[in-house]
């Protein structure tokens, strides 16, 4: 029976939720009803449909009780994590013709490297490629020739947004499957000295270079835990992913047979009758919630959980993650929360052993479905093992293998999860709180804003920023730039930190999923563009952070601060595709509504 806080914050999102739960699932019930696609489709609809098949496959497909697969990928080769997915797509529709099925690789999905974009024009891009990524999941499920679904993805917006399209065909199951993390390269905790050594310039350009090459390497997810390993964990304590299997490296003997156990698994579930909106409910996004806060996940997800569990008719709030992390501990310490790499982490015994604990001890919901067979999560959480070419299921071991990168629920590392909620005069907003160490965790001290982060950084490396100071970046929010993620600013305020200055950030922009040690308060709502107090603060105004009680506020009369008003948005370039989005900040939703541009009440 899980705790009885996680209990309360479920039935309040479930009464919250009544109505547009209801219009949802009509909808689904709705594609329920009329049954099977192919069936009622006209001749020359059913041939464009297997014109490209083989000529097994079409006799197959003529069968209406024969399983069609749609296979969404998100594959291409600038993403070193989605690299692998090129020859999985023959494997996985082998193993799916073995098994009696067909599989159709029915789209693909954009998919790019916010690695690659950080800092650049083109991170403007990057949140709303999450819903154009939904949109084109169901352009590819549109042909409605399918009975069930696997998707192919794993970093940042892309397993949010092909999570939002399935959940448009919520009707038919669907089942991920990752490709794992690259190999360890050097350590996170050394690349991160290289930047540091590089932003006080005391490293060369291509000894940074060097450093980054020899982190991130090969073919395979990064191996901080970010948002794109976050994905992962949120997946499988969702059900919607086999346990134990998404940090198992491309290279591995146990990734091709797990991958196509997976294959297997979504023909079952289709025989079976399961479908994905009976799967996402309150309780898998509950789960999803409780994944970030037990492992100190990525704080872009307190955008993405929001805006996939508006997908499936279900309204969460920071104020649920915020009252979940009170009862739910930090168990786990994967870089930037602690040394360990991904990994490491898998190693010592990962999301198998981080569920089985959670459980154990009532703080997750052990009765929604798993992939797996359409077993109750539960019962399914195990650890998958190859015998004699076939995958074996075993039992968690009760102690962790490493009791400083995972730990049971009754010896945490905290006993409250990484996610403070931010509130005061100035919005709400949220700050993560794992990776930082207390003595960080309140700071009084005058504001220093800036329009852009390149402003911030040219002052640094002016000298001018060695002080106490919160660093407040504006004009950084969905409506005024797409909200681009503010990562290249970690480095300089860890200098300054390490220095023995009190910094922090202040934004209602992003931090990248691997925010790290100084205390920043992101995603600030309402953001200066849409009239938040964020955009009226001016450099030396004195301002209050304090994590432990979640009060952000800036120290003047309110009077006043209601009085200024707020510049003009700074121009901004729209080259490098840019201008195609702007539709995009015309309507996208506050970050705390997921900052969506879909209006799913």
């Amino acid at each position: 029976m899980p705790h009885p806080r996680i209990l309360e914050v479920t039935d309040k999102i479930l009464e919250r939720s009544f109505a547009s739960r209801n219009a949802y699932m009509e909808r689904i019930n709705e594609m329920r009803r009329a049954g099977p696609a192919r069936p009622s489709m006209s001749c020359g609809n059913i041939a464009h449909a297997i014109a490209a098949c083989s000529d097994t496959e079409k006799q197959k497909l003529n069968d209406e009780k024969t399983i069609n697969v749609a296979i969404v990928s998100a594959y291409n080769d600038m993403l070193s994590a989605h690299q692998p997915y090129h020859h999985m797509l023959d494997e996985i529709k082998a193993a799916l013709k073995d098994a009696g099925a067909v599989a159709q690789m029915a789209g693909g999905v954009p998919a790019m490297c916010d690695g690659v974009t950080q800092g650049q024009a083109g991170m403007e891009l990057s949140l709303f490629s999450r819903d154009v990524i939904a949109m084109a999941t169901g352009v590819a499920l549109s042909h409605n020739v399918f009975e069930a679904g696997i998707l192919f993805g794993l970093c940042d917006k892309i397993v949010p947004g092909l999570l939002m399209g399935a959940l448009s065909f919520g009707h038919l199951p669907f089942v991920f499957v990752p490709a794992g993390p690259m190999p360890t390269g050097i350590s996170n905790a050394e690349k991160a000295k290289v930047r540091q050594l590089y932003a006080e310039g005391k490293a060369t350009r291509d000894d940074l270079l060097e450093s980054e090459s020899k982190a991130y390497h090969s073919p395979g997810t990064c191996t901080f835990y970010g948002t794109a390993n976050s994905n992962q964990m949120m997946l499988e304590m969702m059900g919607l992913q086999l346990p134990g299997s998404s940090f198992i490296n491309p290279t591995d003997t146990l990734r091709k047979p797990i991958n196509e156990e997976a294959a297997r698994y979504a023909i079952e579930l289709a025989n079976s009758g399961h479908a994905m909106a009976d799967h996402v409910d309150a309780k898998a996004i509950v789960n999803a919630a409780i994944a970030l806060l037990a492992t100190g996940g990525s704080t872009n997800h307190t955008i993405h959980l929001i805006a996939i569990a508006r997908a499936a008719g279900i309204k969460l709030t920071w104020k649920d993650m915020s009252e979940l992390s009170a009862v739910v501990p930090l168990i786990s310490r994967v870089y930037p929360n602690g040394t360990a790499d991904i990994n490491a982490f898998h190693n010592a015994g990962g999301t198998s052993f981080v569920m089985r604990r959670l459980l154990d001890e009532g703080r997750l919901h052990g009765d929604i479905p798993c992939v797996r067979g359409g077993m109750s999560l539960s019962d399914a959480v195990a650890n998958p093992v190859l015998k004699n070419n076939a995958i074996m299921w075993e039992d968690v071991p009760t102690e962790p293998g490493d009791p400083m990168i995972v730990r049971p629920v009754t010896d945490p590392f905290q006993p409250t999860g990484g996610l403070a909620l931010m509130r005061g005069n100035i919005g709400e907003g949220v700050l993560k709180t794992s990776a930082v160490k207390p003595q960080h965790r309140v700071i009084e001290a005058p504001a220093v804003v800036f329009d852009d982060q390149d402003d911030m950084l040219t002052a640094f490396q002016n000298g001018e920023l060695d002080k106490d100071f919160i660093a407040v970046i504006r004009f950084q929010g969905p409506k005024a730039n797409g909200m681009p993620e503010l990562h290249k600013l970690t480095p300089s305020l860890g200098v300054l930190q390490d220095r023995g200055f009190r910094v922090a950030l202040v934004t209602d922009g992003r931090m990248s999923g691997a925010s790290g040690k100084v205390p920043a308060a992101i995603h600030i709502t309402p953001e200066a563009l849409d009239g938040g107090n964020i955009g009226r603060i001016k450099t030396g105004d004195m301002m209050r952070l304090d994590a432990q009680t979640g009060n952000l506020e800036v120290l003047i009369d309110e009077t006043e601060l209601e009085a200024r008003s707020i510049p003009a948005t700074p121009s901004r370039s729209l080259t490098v595709g840019r201008n195609m989005f702007t539709p995009f900040q015309q309507l996208v939703g506050r970050a705390s509504e997921g900052a969506s541009v879909f209006d799913f009440d």
